[in-house]
């Protein structure tokens, strides 16, 4: 199936084969993946945007390829994914990776907004959530934005983290009738 979300200046879509070469750049970027764990080789990168657009398929939400409308480039993911099983919360989460050239224009808020609508319209979700890294700023920022909230009761430990500094975690929530 073709899956598209259109925004002021993006658009989210499938994914494509010529989106491998910037999404693997991206997952070999130390900038990129600080919150996230270690660095991904180009086989692993390939068998992620396999497995999303798997999902896209397999449960018509996931993480869609963002590019952006005016010049065609592809700048990273966002979209909704179940949480995983052994967290301490069960769910649907939103989340974002933006390739670093496409930080500080508003994009990641934006796409986060347009999910944001089709996970509580065409999904009816009762909840979405959003989790990072204690120390991922930006990402919470975003959160902010899009008006997420938290409460430090819900943070907790990651079971699995690559490194300790990334085992402190944050989680956000929505409800569906907390909408603007």
């Amino acid at each position: 199936m073709t899956y598209k979300i259109v925004t002021e200046r993006l658009r989210l879509r499938n994914w494509r084969e010529s989106d491998l070469p910037v999404w693997a750049t991206m997952n070999a970027d130390p900038e990129v993946r600080e919150h996230l764990g270690r660095l991904l080789n180009r086989d692993e990168a390939a068998a992620s945007m396999t497995a999303f657009q798997d999902d896209l398929d397999g449960n018509g939400f996931g993480f869609w390829a963002v590019e952006v409308h005016t010049t065609g480039e592809f700048i990273g993911f966002t979209g909704l994914d179940r949480v995983d099983e052994g967290m301490p919360f069960h769910g649907v989460e939103i989340g974002w990776r933006l390739a670093r050239a496409a930080w500080g224009h508003g994009y990641a808020t934006e796409a986060a907004r347009a999910v944001l609508a089709y996970g509580f319209d065409t999904v009816e979700l009762p909840e979405i959530l959003a989790v990072t890294a204690r120390t991922n700023l930006r990402s919470q920022a975003v959160m902010r934005r899009i008006g997420m909230t938290t409460d430090p009761t819900d943070d907790f430990d990651d079971p699995e983290p690559d490194s300790p500094e990334l085992r402190p975690q944050v989680l956000y929530r929505k409800r569906r009738d907390q909408r603007d």
